[in-house]
């Protein structure tokens, strides 16, 4: 059966509702790797980080790092989970990135259980099973074919990733839609950047994603899932849970059954092909792992890592929506805080500055390099110097890029510019100026055309070279047109 990545989604198909569980993997910011001293970096030249313990040479031994229990703990107390007594163990199975024919991971005990992730804007409450350590494996690239293995006309295998440490955390399958899956990754990265868990680059590998959806009608239990692999962006992720569901829909509806499978998305083709299935349980022979102990961090260390928690993005927007007066589930804030500028924007706005105007410089105005380092007291000065009508807001922008990129007082910058408030009388013969030169569009406007305000704006910001304010135009013109 095919289905179009037009279909509607699965979210508007009448009596139907999608559950979704994600995996998500991501590599640890350490400088080395788990169980040997070899360089945790990417972009190296391939199999070079590499030693006898990675590369699983008989006789190797592995030593544990402990900052990556130290991380994988912090991150685990951040999502609200028990950090437990935990025990290593081998996952058998053969895959040429294997360079061991074995993965060690944490598969009964794990460090981190019982957590629970809170999603921004809707409240809801995804709950956290685990989150394992694990080593990464190698990093296979199929030559030819598109790039898939069956296609390929020959493989290369890099083992620099191979033993780089990994924390896999596994929710509940508690999401109901594509948007909240990508809400929960989203907030998921903030929290990891936040904690310095890990850089958490999607396009380099360090933050994977792996998505079981399945759909049921509501009420009745959970439907047979199929496991999508390695998303590794948020709109990959989004676009593939609404096919994938959309597919199963179709299926069911149809007559026939869904296979519980392991699949691949194609990008290109927007839709998901199956890799493997699974009629049977896939049994990797767990056992524990002879030549590591159990993992047992005591009430100091786990004390310590709590103390050493930051602030989270959570609470980080309350504190900036506070500061400002608007709600934490509010877009600039949002931004601000994913932009690292919420401390920033909370400083202006205790010096002195606008909130509403300091949040619109913070979300269209600071997305450039440098803007984290940028004095509050000075954007709180342009500001007011802004909403006193001493600047336009085009002016106001052109100064604090200056100030970005070279520092100094608003007002010097603003003076040395030549930018001056436009007195009344100017204002006022500019825009009658406009008015005469369009007449046409003028009679439209006062008849209603309320979309030509915006061209009259504009004529009148050309013809002032900027200097006028747009809200002070807009007042003058609606004055005019008896509005």
């Amino acid at each position: 059966m095919t289905v179009s990545s037009t279909t509607p989604s699965a979210s508007t198909s009448t009596g139907w509702e999608t559950v979704i569980g994600l995996e998500v993997h991501t590599e640890l910011a350490t400088r080395t790797k788990l169980f040997c001293g070899c360089p945790n970096r990417f972009g190296d030249e391939p199999n070079t980080n590499v030693c006898p313990v990675c590369l699983g040479l008989p006789g190797s031994l592995p030593v544990l790092n402990e900052q990556a229990v130290t991380l994988a703990m912090r991150l685990g107390r951040a999502l609200r989970c028990e950090v437990r007594r935990s025990i290593f163990a081998r996952k058998n199975y053969f895959y040429p990135d294997m360079p061991k024919n074995y993965q060690i991971s944490q598969y009964d005990l794990p460090i981190n259980v019982e957590g629970a992730l809170e999603l921004p804007h809707s409240g809801a409450i995804v709950g956290i099973e685990r989150a394992h350590i694990e080593e990464d494996t190698g990093k296979s690239t199929h030559v030819g074919g598109g790039g898939r293995i069956h296609d390929a006309g020959y493989s290369l295998v890099d083992y620099n990733r191979a033993g780089v440490p990994l924390l896999e955390i596994v929710s509940k399958p508690d999401l109901r839609s594509s948007d909240d899956a990508r809400a929960y990754v989203s907030e998921l990265r903030a929290i990891l950047l936040a904690t310095d868990a890990s850089d958490a680059k999607m396009e380099e590998g360090s933050l994977r994603v792996d998505a079981n959806v399945s759909v049921r009608r509501p009420g009745d239990p959970f439907g047979t899932r199929c496991e999508i692999k390695n998303l590794n962006s948020l709109r990959s992720l989004g676009r593939a849970i609404e096919y994938e569901a959309r597919r199963q829909i179709e299926l069911i509806e149809s007559g026939e059954v869904v296979r519980l499978e392991t699949r691949h998305w194609n990008e290109d083709e927007g839709r998901t092909g199956t890799l493997r299935t699974k009629e049977e349980a896939e049994d990797y022979r767990y056992f524990p792992e002879p030549d590591l102990v159990p993992l047992d961090p005591d009430d100091r260390w786990i004390a310590r890592v709590e103390a050493e928690l930051p602030v989270l993005p959570a609470g980080r927007r309350t504190a900036l929506a506070a500061a400002a007066g608007v709600a934490p589930d509010a877009p600039a804030v949002a931004i601000a805080v994913e932009r690292g500028l919420d401390g920033l924007a909370v400083a202006a706005i205790a010096a002195g500055g606008d909130p509403a105007r300091v949040l619109t410089h913070v979300e269209h105005n600071l997305a450039v390099e440098g803007a984290g380092g940028l004095d509050p007291a000075g954007l709180a000065a342009l500001v007011s110097m802004e909403t006193a009508g001493e600047l336009t807001a085009t002016q106001a922008k052109d100064v604090l890029a200056e100030m970005v990129a070279t520092g100094g007082d608003p007002a010097a910058i603003a003076k040395a510019k030549g930018y001056e408030a436009m007195g009344a009388d100017d204002l006022a013969a500019a825009v009658d100026q406009v008015i005469a030169a369009n007449a046409d569009q003028w009679t439209r406007f006062v008849e209603g055309e309320g979309k030509l305000m915006g061209f009259f704006v504009g004529e009148v910001m050309r013809a002032t070279k900027g200097q006028a304010d747009g809200r002070a135009v807009t007042a003058l013109l609606r004055q005019r047109a008896g509005a």
